[in-house]
């Protein structure tokens, strides 16, 4: 299975409680940001990804906010709460004892093996959605096959972040992006390998290797 990754994030990284105001108060103000922007647009990016998932891969708060929510949306013509609700979902967590959400399954032991064990296996993707901490755990693994990064036009100033610093870099190539009626900023990356530096050099004072064509472009 494929990994893929969405996350909604603010332009300076945020990513904690996008949704209500008491998903995640710890030392946050601003719970539920991402309300306002719902649109359309959104429903439709949504679902359809919903329809590729094979399995769901959850962190414990991402799970128990979930499970209080989506078993009450029974709709079975609902994209989301349908999969949810019938598709295996594995939740890494060292606290929690048991699942009691249909089909939920808990992950034992190194969360990275344990990953490795179910993108070994067929199936269509395997969805990680929010979950910030299991989500840097995959991040600093190089385990996420796809990021799909939802962009909102909004500085908070403070809030737990998707990306922390990490030992060795990463190239992204990006594969699409969509911009939703609200504003929000829609990018698929996928990795593509180790980060490459250059330079621009001057020779005779000129810039040369073709980086006049570089900058033309700019």
């Amino acid at each position: 299975m494929r990994l893929t990754l969405t996350t909604f994030l603010t332009l300076d990284g945020v990513m904690q409680a996008p949704g209500d105001p008491n998903e995640d108060p710890e030392g946050f103000r601003y719970g539920g940001w991402q309300v306002p922007f719902a649109d359309d647009d959104m429903a439709r990016l949504v679902s359809a990804w919903f329809e590729n998932a094979g399995a769901f891969l959850l962190g414990r708060k991402t799970y128990e906010i979930f499970a209080g929510y989506w078993p009450r949306v029974t709709d079975e013509n609902d994209p989301v709460a349908s999969r949810l609700n019938r598709l295996p979902k594995y939740v890494a967590s060292t606290t929690l004892q048991s699942l009691d959400w249909a089909n939920s399954h808990l992950l034992r032991g190194d969360v990275a093996e344990a990953v490795k064990r179910l993108k070994a296996q067929p199936g269509h993707e395997l969805q990680v959605h929010g979950s910030g901490r299991l989500a840097q755990t995959l991040i600093a693994n190089d385990l996420v096959d796809e990021y799909r990064l939802w962009t909102y036009p909004l500085l908070l100033g403070g809030g737990k972040r998707l990306f922390r610093d990490r030992e060795v870099g990463a190239t992204l190539r990006l594969v699409e992006s969509r911009t939703t009626s609200t504003g929000v900023v829609v990018s698929t990356y996928q990795p593509v390998g180790p980060v490459h530096s250059g330079s621009f050099p001057i020779q005779d004072g000129r810039l040369t290797h073709g980086d006049e064509a570089f900058w033309a472009r700019r």
